[in-house]
């Protein structure tokens, strides 16, 4: 498949959701910018989706427990008022399209689909934070609207390293292709050659 048919999305890496990781965020950083500098020099497109809201959080339903939460701790947190690339490791350029959503999977609320249509995008490679959330619900949507869809397991990150572990190696596989970052890039450069 030709690499202009193929997206990456990055999702969930924003200031206020990798600080809560576990995990090294440097070198999670690392991971992403060197998928995002490879697909701009593939000439895939790379679609950043960020989760964001207005003031005052008017999206969001109480009786949707995730979100609540959110709501409810709104007074520490600024999502809704932050940038949503303030890592200074990532590099947006003006090719890169920014996605807002408002709930967990990448496609909910937004045109996603309408830009990966009109782009004759078929292919998606999924990476971002939380593998047990906006990963999951986009795989699962994706797969359901007949995607083939790739996952880069170390491009992928959990507070839960058990969780993260069963979907990377049991669910995910199921309906995607899940392989290391430096297996995608050496498998995309055999697909050019």
């Amino acid at each position: 498949m030709n690499s202009n048919q193929t997206a990456l999305l990055v999702m969930d890496v924003q200031g206020s959701i990798v600080e809560n990781l576990n995990q090294n965020k440097e070198n999670y950083l690392k991971k992403i910018q060197k998928a995002v500098d490879f697909a701009h020099q593939n000439e895939i497109l790379v679609i950043y989706i960020v989760v964001r809201f207005r003031e005052g959080y008017p999206e969001l339903n109480l009786d949707n427990r995730m979100f609540a939460n959110i709501k409810e701790r709104s007074k520490n947190i600024s999502i809704d008022q932050e940038n949503p690339l303030t890592s200074p490791v990532l590099k947006v350029t003006e090719k890169d399209l920014v996605i807002t959503k408002k709930r967990v999977s990448a496609f909910a609320g937004n045109d996603l689909e309408m830009i990966l249509k009109a782009k004759n995008i078929k292919k998606l490679t999924l990476c971002g934070i939380a593998t047990s959330g906006v990963v999951l619900s986009t795989l699962r949507y994706a797969a359901d609207q007949d995607y083939i869809i790739t996952v880069i397991s170390d491009c992928c990150a959990d507070q839960d390293e058990e969780v993260h572990n069963v979907l990377i190696n049991k669910v995910f596989p199921r309906q995607a292709e899940v392989v290391s970052l430096d297996q995608w890039i050496s498998g995309n450069r055999e697909l050019d050659d």
